[in-house]
């Protein structure tokens, strides 16, 4: 076990490096970025927590006796009407769900086209593209509506783009080069778009209750038995969170006179 007593780290940079354990007593991180980070059961005491920006899933976090957690999804859903519907509870609900993904992505699409094209290949913030937020959502629903749920042991496109933080697996493409066009992009958009479509309007109770059957091969997600339910939720909030990034991002690019 390493130890960094008086040791000046600063601008160190800690890529797929197990922390977990690790214990930082009167150490200076300010101006830390975490990305992708697991800070699942981490304690913090003492701590100076002033301008700081979270992002990301938040629940039994209690900072000052107060679990936040509820609140926090308490204030999303009343900023942001149409954010409890994609937890659905039945068939009819993911129905709806899957409706207002539908009509939203069309609304942030028609506002990408008004920009430059190039700008859709440009990064706001070190985050994806507009062209590399679309891959990623390709790249979602391949893996856990065709793969984990139709049962597609390989179904990923070429321009599927996982998750930066995922370990590269045999099969699974990640072409950061790559510069495809909107038009592209959409057409594969479309048809992962469709086959959403189609498998929640056949969507039944029984359906939805069930589990998958674990896909032979290597990929994304492993070779296991999933719930159906916990497929789709995936995919809403994938949908769903990258949507608003999106959307985030455009409002930066329109801004600079894009």
């Amino acid at each position: 076990m390493a130890d960094f007593t008086g040791a000046d780290l600063r601008g160190s940079w800690f890529e797929r490096a197990d922390l977990s354990g690790s214990q930082f007593r009167a150490a200076d991180l300010s101006g830390a970025q975490f990305r992708g980070a697991d800070l699942t059961g981490v304690v913090m005491r003492g701590v100076e927590l002033i301008g700081v920006d979270i992002y990301g899933e938040i629940q039994n976090v209690t900072i000052n006796g107060v679990d936040i957690g509820p609140l926090v999804e308490a204030e999303l859903d009343r900023r942001y009407p149409g954010r409890a519907t994609m937890r659905p509870a039945d068939p009819a609900g993911f129905r709806e769900a899957w409706d207002l993904v539908e009509r939203l992505w069309a609304e942030t699409v028609e506002r990408a086209r008004r920009l430059d094209p190039e700008l859709l290949h440009e990064s706001v913030g070190g985050e994806w593209s507009f062209i590399e937020t679309l891959r990623h959502l390709v790249f979602a629903t391949d893996s856990w509506i065709s793969r984990a749920i139709l049962g597609d042991p390989s179904p990923w496109d070429p321009l599927a783009l996982p998750w930066d933080e995922m370990p590269d697996l045999p099969g699974v493409p990640r072409d950061r080069v790559a510069r495809p066009s909107l038009e592209e992009v959409l057409a594969l958009r479309r048809d992962r778009m469709s086959t959403v479509r189609q498998f929640v309007d056949g969507l039944d109770d029984v359906s939805l209750a069930a589990g998958t059957e674990p896909v032979a091969g290597p990929g994304w997600p492993q070779s296991r038995s999933f719930p159906v339910r916990q497929c789709l939720l995936i995919v809403l909030n994938e949908e769903w969170e990258h949507r608003l990034y999106a959307g985030r991002d455009l409002a930066v690019l329109e801004a600079s006179g894009g």
